[in-house]
């Protein structure tokens, strides 16, 4: 058996993949879940990532992996092409995700999406009582510096997807630091007490 060496969201979504399943993963950074569910459940996997350094990284672990821009290389894939399609931490950086959604599921039967939640309590509490952008383990970031380009709640995200025409078949709240292995599942008060939301989505 591999060791897992990933983020704890990321063992999370390993668990829901079905093995020898077509998987898809935008943002794929240095390929930790894709190598796992390549060795450990026979999946055949592609990434997309946008980063040349992340993407050579993976190459270098034997990963059929792009260096592009996912928003546009999605479009070239036909429809139903991938059993999953992974966009993990990612969602807050996507320019129009609603778009980018509707397009996800039609080439994939189903759609994992992870993000940080902007409603955890101790964000409510810095903006509350400092008045300011709220920073955090898993929000590390000043406003001016941030690559993410909005801010998003599990609460959000619920609304969101009966607007684009999806549905949510699982969905789990997690509680973990920045980029770290280990973490727990949150079962009560989970809009905010999880740092993490991971949704499995597909079309109605």
């Amino acid at each position: 058996m591999v060791e897992i060496r990933m983020r704890f969201d990321l063992q999370v979504i390993s668990s829901w993949i079905e093995p020898h399943s077509r998987v898809l993963d935008l943002g794929c950074g240095h390929g930790d879940l894709l190598y796992y569910l390549q060795t450990e459940k026979g999946v055949k996997g592609i990434g997309i990532e946008s980063d040349e350094k992340k993407a050579a990284s993976c190459i270098s672990r034997g990963l059929s992996v792009l260096q592009e821009n996912f928003n546009e290389e999605v479009l070239d894939y036909p429809a139903n092409h991938f059993d999953y399609i992974i966009l993990s931490q990612t969602l807050q950086q996507v320019y129009k995700p609603d778009e980018l959604l509707r397009s996800l599921l039609t080439i994939g039967s189903k759609v994992i999406v992870s993000f940080p939640n902007f409603s955890h309590w101790k964000i409510r509490a810095q903006l509350f009582f400092t008045g300011l952008a709220p920073k955090s383990d898993h929000l590390p970031y000043e406003w001016y510096n941030s690559p993410n380009i909005r801010v998003v709640t599990m609460k959000d995200f619920r609304t969101f997807i009966a607007t684009i025409g999806a549905e949510i078949m699982q969905e789990v709240a997690i509680n973990n630091h920045h980029h770290e292995e280990k973490g727990n599942i949150v079962r009560f008060l989970t809009d905010c007490r999880a740092t993490y939301g991971i949704f499995l989505i597909t079309a109605k």
